[in-house]
């Protein structure tokens, strides 16, 4: 470890310290504060990240250098157990500025979003939405089984509400205050798209064109002037009825003519591609280095 390396461990040991002393996740009276939720009720711009490996030490290593509010884990695409999960929602913990997401695919959509949650992951990124019945269905995964929430979410002797010694009223309260993100990512979406939007709970929206693209017999142009139009639509139609959209972008280069439309939220790169990014950079590099190699 270099002199850097060593000069960070005791302000990375002290917030450790700190959390300890002043935060009560588990087992005590108050659930952890969801930053993201937060942000939003402020109206501020929130920024996120995407995190594909499951290794709980890349979310601390991320959290540590204080650049972004949330990480998406990207479960859809990930292989995860879910004691793993526990560990994504411990890492998190130990960073009082930040909060988390589990992306969510259609099948057995309940139970991940559930599990997630009850893990300590505290926000929900739901995919492959086409009516307002699935946006429906998706509040009432997430909210609890209240009389005044409607939902479906049970307790369970799980780590959000530490395990056996929690506080219900502050779960339930945690739930309502739970981010409820959808992505507009099938034609059938596009085309109930004010429906979707207008179903109490809904929080933000993120167009995919990737799947979009298919959907409407235009795969592999999902950066095309037709697809494009679509997500230019998806924006201005989420605006003006008060949801917020969200934009994945590869970096904050990406950002400013979304910005100029009137969106606050994005989600800059994923581990991944940054990682597949840095190796081709190398091999033109070494390329140049040892010809013919």
């Amino acid at each position: 470890m270099g002199d850097r390396g060593l000069r960070d461990v005791p302000l990375l040991y002290t917030r450790r310290r700190t959390i300890t002393s002043t935060l009560t996740t588990q087992g005590g009276d108050t659930m952890r504060a969801n930053r993201l939720r937060q942000l939003l009720n402020e109206g501020k711009p929130t920024i996120g990240t995407h995190i594909i490996c499951p290794w709980p030490g890349m979310f601390e290593i991320v959290c540590a250098q204080g650049s972004f509010d949330y990480i998406e884990y990207v479960g859809e695409y990930s292989s995860w157990s879910l004691p793993q999960l526990e560990d994504v929602g411990r890492a998190i913990d130990l960073f009082p500025h930040m909060s988390s997401m589990m992306k969510v695919e259609e099948p057995s959509r309940a139970f991940i979003a559930t599990r997630s949650l009850d893990a300590g992951i505290q926000n929900v990124l739901f995919t492959d939405i086409r009516t307002a019945d699935d946006a429906r269905e998706c509040v009432r995964i997430v909210r609890a089984e209240t009389p005044e929430d409607g939902g479906t979410h049970g307790a369970g002797m799980r780590r959000a509400i530490g395990y056996v010694y929690g506080d219900q009223k502050e779960w339930v309260k945690a739930m309502r205050e739970t981010v409820i993100a959808l992505m507009i990512e099938k034609k059938g979406a596009m085309e109930n798209l004010e429906e979707i939007l207008a179903v109490p709970g809904i929080d933000m929206v993120q167009f995919g064109p990737t799947d979009y693209s298919i959907s409407v017999g235009l795969a592999g142009e999902g950066r095309g002037e037709k697809v494009q139009g679509a997500h230019k639509r998806m924006i201005e139609t989420a605006i003006k009825m008060g949801v917020r959209p969200r934009v994945e972008i590869g970096s904050f280069e990406q950002a400013k003519p979304f910005i100029d439309m009137g969106v606050k939220d994005f989600c800059i790169g994923w581990d991944i591609s940054i990682v597949a990014e840095w190796c081709r950079k190398q091999k033109a590099g070494l390329a140049e280095l040892f010809p013919g190699r």
